[in-house]
């Protein structure tokens, strides 16, 4: 892969800067639509009257099920695919611009409940196409940073991502949410306050996502790319691959199952918060959205500070760590009540969620081989769909069990345990005791 002149500091570079406001763009539909704001529409007033022995929650559970297992399927080819022809920008621009389509076209959904199967589509659409921006955009990491500064440019790319949030969530809830229609006095019947959110997600995503594709080049083809390989092609090409990584690059291999455990783990807690803190610990929901917004300020503080700690103890003792932090806040949130105790330990878990995220892509970009960096990634991204089930399978298997909505915390723990378990044999350090490579194309 060709290389460059070596990269500008992280602070000051032009790249970095763009490569972190798409997170912050990208924000609009993973705290907006998919976690506080339209999923919940989805659920509690379009789906509200939803005929039939199946609830809109169930409904909504599947459709991510589904979005999920065509992530599984695609993800790794189209990571594979980008990098032999050196596409890993224009993919990205596609799968946002396909993102932000299905984000503004939410805002159709009315508040019937005959409008709830379009409206899951949209929303397993949008997913489907915001995990596949993400390969691609998770691979020009190794890009626009250089070895010693690949954590400290991945925590800052994460915490935009919760910046993103910070901004959006009190903007759209003052605006159009709070009382009746906000700010600007939207009209709330048929839910056209909400579905004007959805719009100005879209808006914002689209808006943030132009510095990328404006400042951060290309990269060239693969030296032996020829022509771009079918899907069959790919996929035979995968299974080669997978094979050839278990042979040589074993850890990475291993990595990418003990990730793809404490990554679920992750997402049930970013899924069933807002619940339990209404239905176990007496959280008003109108101040759920508050909560999101400061959950997401100390996350952008921790992935910051776990990117800076990363570059001088290793990617895998930041993960260890704030897994362990993780498990300790779960254990004591177990034993409290009321919203104060909620409040303080779910933003004391928080703290640990930006840096486990961000410290996990800077590790497996550190144990790429190669040339193979977006392939790999696309494995990330299929490795934590497979298993997404797990988590709310076992969270709802406590609190049936058990006849206690609390007891699904358990659940949520096993996993991340399961997946500390996992990563401790893994070695801190890429085969041969040295990090590979990193390609750097600056103009």
């Amino acid at each position: 892969m060709a290389t460059g002149r070596a990269a500008a500091g992280p602070w000051s570079s032009t790249t970095v800067i763009a490569w972190g406001v798409w997170n912050a763009g990208a924000a609009a539909y993973h705290a907006v639509i998919l976690t506080f704001v339209f999923s919940v529409y989805l659920t509690s007033a379009v789906g509200r009257d939803l005929p039939g022995p199946i609830s809109a929650d169930a409904w909504l559970g599947y459709a991510m099920s589904v979005a999920g297992l065509v992530v599984a399927v695609l993800a790794p080819v189209t990571g594979q695919r980008a990098d032999v022809a050196g596409r890993r920008k224009r993919a990205t621009l596609v799968w946002t611009a396909l993102t932000v389509a299905s984000m503004a076209a939410l805002c159709t959904i009315r508040q019937d409940w005959h409008w709830l199967a379009l409206g899951l589509v949209l929303l397993g659409l949008g997913s489907v196409f915001a995990e596949l921006a993400s390969v691609s955009y998770n691979a020009m990491l190794c890009q626009i940073a250089t070895p010693a500064t690949m954590g400290r440019v991945s925590g800052f790319g994460w915490s935009m991502g919760f910046v993103g949030g910070i901004v959006l969530l009190p903007v759209v809830y003052v605006g159009l949410i709070a009382g009746d229609g906000g700010l600007v006095g939207a009209p709330t019947a048929d839910g056209f306050n909400i579905r004007l959110v959805a719009l100005v997600a879209a808006v914002w995503f689209a808006v943030l996502a132009v510095p990328l594709f404006v400042t951060v080049p290309e990269m060239p083809p693969a030296a032996d790319a020829g022509d771009r390989p079918g899907v069959s092609t790919s996929y035979r090409q995968l299974g080669r691959d997978l094979r050839e990584l278990y042979s040589v690059n074993r850890p990475a291999l291993w990595f990418l199952g003990a990730s793809a455990l404490y990554r679920d783990g992750l997402a049930a807690i970013a899924t069933f918060t807002a619940v339990l803190a209404v239905k176990v610990y007496g959280v008003d929901a109108a101040h759920v959205l508050l909560y999101g917004v400061a959950a997401n300020v100390v996350a952008a503080a921790g992935a910051l500070a776990g990117g800076v700690l990363e570059d001088r103890v290793g990617s895998k003792t930041v993960i260890v760590g704030s897994l362990l932090g993780l498990l300790l806040s779960g254990v004591v949130l177990l034993f409290v009540s009321g919203p104060a105790m909620f409040w303080i330990l779910g933003l004391m878990a928080a703290v640990f969620l930006g840096p486990t995220h961000s410290s996990s892509r800077t590790f497996l970009a550190r144990l790429a081989p190669a040339g193979r960096i977006g392939q790999l990634f696309g494995l990330y991204a299929t490795t934590g769909r497979a298993a997404t089930f797990l988590g709310p399978l076992l969270f709802g298997l406590f609190i049936a069990l058990s006849g206690e909505q609390r007891a699904g915390i358990v659940g949520i723990l096993l996993l991340l345990l399961a997946g500390l378990l996992a990563l401790l044999p893994v070695p801190a350090s890429p085969p041969g005791g040295s990090r590979q490579p990193v390609a750097r194309s600056h103009p």
